[in-house]
């Protein structure tokens, strides 16, 4: 731990002046430890003598041939947890079962890279081809049964590698019932697939066993502002201006009045509950889902569009207006930091 450090007299601008490498964080000994071991027992409950080694780093990520993963540093402090809120607008893994069924997905890669399993002919048959290059943008197939469901915005659809470490995540969790829930889907197979994988290496020792640390964070030298730049940027896109008839459909053209307000303020009142919902059940990181609404809310004042129903109705509209864009984007091509 780095002497001199002290998290009650820092400011959040102190905070993102800070380079990251200079954050006083570790994971042993502290409630991370306790969360990754309670999946390392799901792991030897399912007979797997397996135990991949993490580190902290910028983001969630399994690099490529490492029987290991990082997790992202703002997970190993209250502070960063709540500064990462701020400035993101959500916290992935910020909640004990969210972090579990990360840690799982991110078992799952490395498991794969410590045996292998991607070299085997039936691993490329049902997953397709390991070496096919990740795309910059995934457009999903939300009623494909192809794939199981774990991780939000159907994230298995991604890559071949993807979609093995959501099926071993699935087989893993436990009480998933992944017999019964996933009877009829294609997806079974798969998950038929790894359960003879696992029981195949059950007692064997991985072929890969060294311990890399790629990206830790003693190697990070960006700031924390540097660092949220770039992560907002990496969530920005720009949207047509298609939404102008949408929204006439729920507000009126007439003038602002004590008895109509503005649209812009209801969309600002209903703000954080209308993108957590949508966030949640589309799977689009919150970020993503705000940077729609505040379009809406900028266009609503540019048209100097006003308030015509009750404030329940038009949050319901609001909520499916907001639904419809978040859900184009997904289809239009969608990227969430790759895990």
């Amino acid at each position: 731990m780095r002497s001199g450090f002290r998290w009650h007299d820092i400011t959040d601008e102190g905070l993102l002046d800070t380079r990251i490498c200079d954050l006083p964080l570790k994971i042993k000994g502290k409630p991370l430890e306790k969360r990754v071991r309670r999946v390392y027992l799901e792991l030897q409950a399912k007979g797997v003598q397996f135990e991949p080694h993490v580190w902290l780093s910028s983001e969630w990520f399994s690099p490529d041939g490492v029987p290991g993963f990082a997790i992202p540093f703002y997970l190993a402090h209250p502070r960063l947890i709540r500064l990462e809120r701020k400035e993101m607008l959500e916290v992935e893994g910020g909640t004990e079962l969210e972090f579990l069924r990360i840690t799982r997905h991110e078992v799952g890669h490395a498991l794969n890279n410590a045996f292998r399993l991607h070299l085997r002919r039936q691993w490329r048959k049902l997953f397709g081809p390991y070496g096919r290059p990740y795309p910059d943008f995934y457009r999903p197939e939300p009623n494909s049964r192809d794939f199981v469901l774990h991780l939000k915005a159907w994230y298995a659809q991604v890559h071949p590698a993807e979609d093995f470490a959501e099926t071993f995540a699935v087989w893993l969790t436990p009480g998933s019932d992944w017999r019964r829930r996933y009877q009829g889907w294609p997806a079974l197979r798969k998950l038929e697939y790894v359960d003879e994988l696992m029981q195949e290496i059950q007692g064997k020792s991985p072929e890969i066993r060294r311990r890399k640390n790629i990206e830790k964070l003693s190697e990070i030298t960006m700031t924390l502002r540097e660092h949220y730049a770039r992560k907002r940027q990496h969530y920005a896109f720009e949207w047509p201006d298609f939404y102008d008839r949408d929204l006439r459909r729920i507000f009126s053209w007439e003038p602002y009045s004590n008895s109509k307000p503005p649209a812009s303020t209801f969309l600002r009142r209903f703000r954080r509950e209308l993108v957590r919902l949508v966030a949640e059940g589309t799977g689009v990181h919150r970020y993503a889902v705000n940077h729609v609404y505040e379009d809406l809310i900028g266009r609503c004042r540019q048209l100097r569009l006003s308030m015509v129903e009750s404030d329940a109705i038009t949050r319901e509209q609001v909520m499916v207006l907001l639904t419809m864009h978040t859900m184009r984007l997904l289809h239009s091509g969608y990227h969430r930091i790759a895990v």
